[in-house]
């Protein structure tokens, strides 16, 4: 547990959990300075403490923002498989700068911090304590994939990840198609990026003809594609989504 002494108090005033939204992978740097407002930069350089999903990654994320500081200065604790899982940890290692008074920065492994990613435990975390939490702006491929879809948004629910069972995927889908039919809800949802195309394999076979498909592909990236349009036409092209992060939607 943490020591509830160190909880912060008027005297003691804590750090701050920036969340900063990222667009680099350890394998790739795609327009980083382009679509981080330089605001945000300007933030994310003057860190030194970082909490990551990969310490990799976020050595290439810093790097790519301009951070001119030697990168063994700034302490990166990563989200481990045991801090991902709320009862095994309390989280006190990942909260001691904050709670020392230290500003940190938590970064996902590519988008925005606690969306679909397990730093949303942090988050959590921090509230529990009472350090305060600044969401920064930057690309969230959620949001963008919707804006961009032309399916409603005014209601709309995200899954995650659809079971990787063909069979239990099959009937996943069903229930989806038949929830966003019944509510008029779009449906959001993703896949890694080499099993896309089995995923919209399956989309395909399962859906029905009038149901309007969206697959958004590489967003902010330099192959970045949205395209939607009925199952039916979806079935009459030939799509390749060539292992490229992408983003499911539809609406019944």
């Amino acid at each position: 547990m943490i020591d509830a002494a160190k909880i912060p108090s008027a005297e003691n005033k804590p750090g701050i959990l920036f969340l900063i939204p990222t667009h680099v992978t350890a394998a790739t740097i795609q327009n980083t300075q382009l679509v981080l407002p330089a605001q945000v930069i300007a933030t994310a350089v003057g860190l030194t403490h970082y909490i990551a999903e990969n310490a990799k990654t976020a050595r290439v994320f810093l790097k790519a923002i301009g951070v001119t500081r030697p990168l063994a200065e700034i302490s990166i604790v990563e989200l481990d498989k045991h801090t991902r899982q709320p009862q095994q940890s309390d989280y006190s290692s990942l909260l001691a700068p904050l709670l020392a008074g230290s500003d940190v920065g938590l970064v996902s492994e590519a988008g925005a911090p606690a969306v679909a990613d397990p730093g949303a435990l942090v988050v959590a975390a921090a509230h529990r304590v009472g350090i305060p939490v600044k969401p920064l702006v930057g690309p969230s491929s959620l949001l963008l994939a919707l804006m961009a879809s032309g399916l409603s948004g005014q209601s709309f629910v995200f899954h995650g990840y659809l079971p990787q069972d063909k069979a239990d995927r099959a009937r996943r889908i069903v229930h989806i198609e038949r929830e966003s039919k019944r509510q008029q809800q779009t449906q959001m949802f993703i896949e890694t990026p080499y099993r896309n195309q089995a995923l919209l394999a399956d989309l395909l076979t399962t859906l029905s003809p009038a149901t309007q498909l969206c697959v958004a592909t590489d967003l902010t990236g330099a192959m970045e594609s949205v395209r939607t349009k009925s199952v039916a036409d979806w079935r009459s092209s030939n799509t390749s989504l060539d292992k490229l992060p992408t983003i499911f939607l539809l609406l019944g």
